[in-house]
């Protein structure tokens, strides 16, 4: 307890230092003529008087007297203060050899007038007097030793700063900090990766158990997922379970422009790490220094590689380290070195994928404790129309449905400001300003109701639950598409149904306009990308057969840094025909839904023209009254 104690206080002090702000020679060097200027004005007080007096000559002080005009005189050194009848004080100066009487008296003045004068004598105080005679000296020499030591004192801090360099910049959770704590109760969703990670909870708490019995703990644990998933927040919950210190670093930082500043401050956090062992190391997006040696790029000298060689030392070296966990997060597991994912360093990968509609509804609960809510919020409802969100996404609506509610002074949040919330996070606020033309709206009606009407009527595509020719954020208009049930693989027709539902939107607006405008761009790289996929990644294509042209990672590089192909110029020929061949057909299947429901696109249209936003219910009235039979989706309980 004393080691943490103490180790504390230094890096309260440390954090202290590092808030404190830097100066440069320059500002040192300003700030050092501001003081001697400060004294010097100073001095001119002690000197000087701020009241200035009228000089009087001796003979005018002289005519004075003889005028019975001077009431008293005060005598200091060789100054003469003298108080005429109408109380004004002058300034006078005698000869410093004579006396006041004997000056006067060579200009005629008699002892009877004298007589009739308050005469006073004042002596200079000892330390006034040589604070007086000492100061002309003294000052310019206090000065120069104030800058020397002011200036010595500035370059001890650089140099101290440079020692420090390489120091950790590691950030630091005290165990017994309860407002930092998490544990899993407040991690939602991810059963397995916490099953995965409980071992090492248990490991933290118990170490003998294992060790008794000849296993070992894995050294590295390194959490795998799409951003948003909660991967820092499992490395926070594990140390909040374990109760053990905890300290947590991006890749990032290690990383600086002089060669070996990495490496030295790899070396010190684990040193640190070891005094407080057991501990936890947490390195986020390690993807930043871990990458593949020897890509094509940069040498063996390079900054980042020689971080890298530092944590593969430190993890599994000459001096591996006892009851310090190394975990680590990345969504780019495929770009890391090999030596670093062996055993015996990241032994473990955990995988955290997003959250299926149960997790999300948990997740959901979780950010709404200190929300109040109306009694028509479902959360499951929200979790359904969620697919493919994140934790972190999920934190945001919640967040943007109170804000909405806030807005418009409301005391609770109402399940309407959560879907709207849905939109919001998914496409972006409306833009309410945005004023589109009634030929746009129209436009903008028809292309929407054509993906919404080809995805209604292939038996492949996911269910309809809105439509609407409200702006939001970049696009003019959208379709909200959500499964019926969430699934872990997709089919070569569910593809093919896809591609088709996003070109109808273009073949809509070529059919009822009999032109196209720049609206269905992004549809169209869309259903490109998912046709080249197929063709190059999940081996969908018929002519070309089940091959995977596709490479998961970009580090196969030509020496020229472009990338590397491993397939000819006739097969990449091919490939273009093929990816061709897929839109061509999904132009067709697309035209002749259209075309044979054309009385439902125009009614449709119309309506959604008329109110501007369709739901699920309304939309699907439409659909029956068409005759199409609306697909079914699973009921939220």
């Amino acid at each position: 307890m004393f080691g943490m104690k103490k180790d504390k206080k230094l890096d309260i002090k440390k954090k202290l230092k590092d808030k404190a702000p830097k100066i440069g020679f320059l500002g040192s060097f300003l700030n050092t003529l501001l003081i001697f200027f400060l004294i010097l004005s100073a001095y001119s007080l002690l000197t000087g008087r701020m009241d200035k007096r009228e000089e009087i000559s001796i003979s005018e002080l002289v005519a004075g007297i003889a005028a019975e005009e001077v009431k008293s005189i005060t005598v200091e050194g060789e100054k003469l203060l003298v108080q005429f009848s109408d109380d004004i004080i002058k300034e006078a100066k005698k000869e410093a050899e004579s006396s006041l009487s004997e000056s006067l008296s060579n200009y005629g003045i008699t002892a009877g007038q004298l007589s009739q004068i308050d005469i006073s004598i004042k002596k200079p105080g000892g330390l006034q007097f040589w604070i007086i005679a000492l100061a002309p000296f003294l000052i310019p020499i206090l000065f120069i030793l104030f800058f020397f030591w002011f200036m010595s004192r500035q370059v001890r801090g650089a140099s101290m700063q440079a020692f420090g360099f390489g120091s950790s910049k590691a950030r630091f959770i005290d165990p017994a900090d309860k407002k930092q704590k998490i544990t899993f109760k407040e991690v939602a969703g991810v059963k397995e990766a916490k099953e995965e990670l409980i071992e090492i909870v248990d490991f933290l708490k118990n170490p003998k158990k294992f060790l008794d019995i000849g296993a070992q703990i894995p050294k590295g644990v390194i959490l795998m997922g799409a951003p948003g998933t909660g991967k820092t927040l499992l490395a926070r919950a594990i140390a909040g379970e374990a109760n053990v210190p905890f300290f947590s670093i991006s890749g990032s930082e290690f990383v600086e422009m002089f060669v070996g500043v990495g490496a030295s401050r790899v070396r010190d956090l684990f040193k640190t790490a070891k005094k407080l062992a057991p501990a936890i190391v947490f390195i986020d997006e390690i993807d930043a220094v871990g990458r593949v040696r020897g890509a094509g790029m940069g040498g063996g000298s390079d900054e980042r590689e020689q971080t890298l060689n530092q944590i593969l030392v430190e993890m599994d070296g000459f001096d591996p380290h006892e009851k310090v966990i190394v975990l680590a997060a990345t969504n780019r597991p495929d770009v890391l070195d090999p030596a670093l994912l062996r055993p015996g360093r990241f032994d473990r990968r955990v995988v955290i994928d997003l959250p299926d509609r149960k997790d999300r509804g948990e997740i959901l609960k979780i950010h709404s404790k200190k929300k109040p809510f109306t009694e028509d919020v479902n959360l499951m409802v929200i979790a359904e129309r969620t697919p493919g969100f994140s934790g972190a996404d999920l934190q945001s609506l919640m967040n943007e449905g109170a804000i909405l509610a806030a807005r418009e002074n409301r005391k609770k949040v109402s399940q309407y400001d959560l879907i709207r919330s849905v939109e919001k996070v998914m496409l972006g606020p409306e833009r309410k300003s945005h004023i589109v033309t009634e030929k746009e709206k129209k436009i903008i009606a028809y292309h929407e109701v054509g993906h919404a009407l080809v995805a209604s009527v292939l038996p492949n595509a996911d269910p309809v639950h809105k439509i609407s020719v409200i702006s939001r954020g970049k696009v003019a208009g959208y379709t909200l598409k959500l499964p019926a049930e969430e699934k872990s693989l997709r089919g070569k027709k569910e593809f093919l149904d896809d591609i088709a539902t996003t070109l109808g939107g273009y073949v809509a607006e070529k059919m009822i306009f009999g032109d196209t405008t720049t609206g269905p761009s992004n549809d169209l790289q869309m259903a490109s990308a998912l046709a080249r996929d197929m063709v190059m990644k999940y081996g969908m294509s018929e002519k070309l057969g089940p091959i995977a042209f596709a490479k998961e990672s970009g580090l196969m590089l030509s020496p020229y840094g472009a990338p590397k192909k491993e397939y000819s110029e006739e097969v990449a020929k091919k490939i273009d025909q093929e990816v061709s061949e897929i839109i061509n057909r999904a132009l067709e299947r697309t035209q002749k839904v259209l075309l044979d429901h054309k009385k439902a696109l125009d009614m449709i249209a119309e309506k959604l023209i008329e109110v501007e936003t369709l739901e699920r219910a309304e939309y699907e009235k439409l659909l029956i009254l068409n005759g199409i039979e609306p697909k079914k989706t699973v009921k939220s309980k």
